[in-house]
């Protein structure tokens, strides 16, 4: 059955007008009245709405809302990714797996080595752009929760915005020697909030690594090789959520 993120309170037993977004992709499937699809907005993270479409015009699509359905598919806590935007379209594909595998939330940074640096108008697109990666790949993969893509931060900005003081779990992927193995790290416990800070092509540099771990950063390795940006962050999110 296609699913649908329509951010609109849901209720049973009522007609809605789909959002513009969600109207379009079901005019793309050529769906018709009669046909059911799915429904979820996020304030129900374990569930969704069953409904079924009663009218199809040329750029709107009415449903009544059915049946709620309270299906969890999320981790009972939040990991969060704060990385170095990789280049080209290699973010597009991180948020999309990202979020396949369960991210709450991705936070994209311009760091000293950064290829990719945005601002302004230019940066406030590629966020809505992600946010659309984000939204489609929840609806794929089953995910009732759409991780939020914040705005594009410098990493200075970022860590000054950081609680000093905190008992979530903080990781910094690292190749430092210092850096210990993310296994050793991880028991049957998990932090109720999780935060994965990684570099973009090259790394972070030792300026930006030592103002991490003042910030409660705790540098982790995830093996001997040397794996790109976007690998790296992805790998530390399956360790963790799968």
């Amino acid at each position: 059955m296609p699913r649908f993120y329509c951010p609109t309170p849901l209720a049973s037993d009522t007609l809605l007008e789909l959002p513009a977004g969600a109207a379009r992709h079901v005019q793309v499937l050529r769906l018709q009245p009669g046909d059911t699809i799915t429904l979820f907005n996020g304030s129900h993270p374990s569930g969704e709405f069953e409904a079924t479409i009663t009218h199809m015009g040329r750029s709107d699509v009415q449903v009544r809302v059915g049946a709620y359905h309270a299906v969890e598919r999320e981790a009972g806590f939040a990991v969060h990714l704060a990385l170095g935007m990789p280049a080209n379209d290699r973010m597009d594909w991180l948020v999309e797996k990202a979020t396949e595998l369960g991210v709450a939330s991705i936070q994209p940074l311009m760091t000293e080595r950064s290829v990719l640096r945005l601002s302004g108008e230019r940066a406030d697109k590629k966020v809505a752009h992600w946010q659309s990666v984000a939204i489609a790949a929840c609806e794929q993969c089953g995910g009732n929760r759409v991780p939020q893509i914040m705005p594009v931060k410098t990493i200075q900005a970022w860590l000054q915005s950081q609680a000093p003081k905190t008992t979530d779990a903080r990781w910094l992927l690292s190749l430092c020697e210092g850096a210990s193995p993310l296994a050793q790290h991880l028991g049957h416990h998990r932090a109720a909030n999780t935060t994965f800070l990684s570099g973009p092509e090259g790394g972070l540099s030792a300026a930006e690594e030592a103002a991490a771990a003042a910030c409660g950063f705790t540098p982790v390795t995830l093996g001997p090789r040397v794996l790109r940006a976007e690998t790296a962050a992805l790998s530390a999110l399956i360790r963790l959520l799968v």
